[in-house]
């Protein structure tokens, strides 16, 4: 989620202890510079941004969830994003699914489900992909560097 702070601009995110990251660091922490920035369209009110603002500290300082349960005690990117939108302005960004709804049949997927929760898998648990917070249709593409396509 970019925002704006003392006139720069950061990426409130959810990577070890959510925090807000210098936008050119969390750049160069992607792959070759790739990014896409996307708003609500029509843009959000001062009102609203204060809100976004106020709800997204109540967030800051929580570690991250590896597990991605839905709680507030741990987060994971996509989760904090759709929360404070979701507290502060009503607004879902994006589409909660089981985790079961999702292709879980790579080999990949399969060994770190394995290694997260052994045989306990929560296929039940209630979660926000990063996908469909970028799919969100309130979002539209204000900013890229990077070249969009559809599989």
């Amino acid at each position: 989620m970019l925002v704006i702070r003392n006139k720069k601009p950061y990426v409130f995110e959810a990577v070890g202890p959510v925090k807000y990251t210098p936008l050119k660091q969390w750049i160069a922490h992607g792959e070759k510079g790739k990014y896409v920035v996307r708003r609500v369209e029509g843009g959000l009110s001062v009102e609203q941004q204060q809100k976004l603002a106020q709800t997204a500290k109540r967030y800051l300082g929580k570690p991250h969830d590896f597990s991605f349960s839905w709680s507030d005690d741990r987060q994971y990117c996509s989760e904090v994003v759709w929360k404070v939108y979701q507290n502060a302005l009503g607004m879902r960004v994006g589409e909660q699914q089981k985790l079961k709804e999702f292709d879980l049949s790579n080999p990949l997927v399969q060994a770190k489900l394995k290694e997260r929760y052994g045989k306990n898998i929560p296929l039940e648990e209630t979660v926000v992909s990063p996908q469909a917070v970028f799919d969100a249709p309130q979002l539209t593409t204000v900013a890229k560097e990077w070249p969009l396509f559809s599989w």
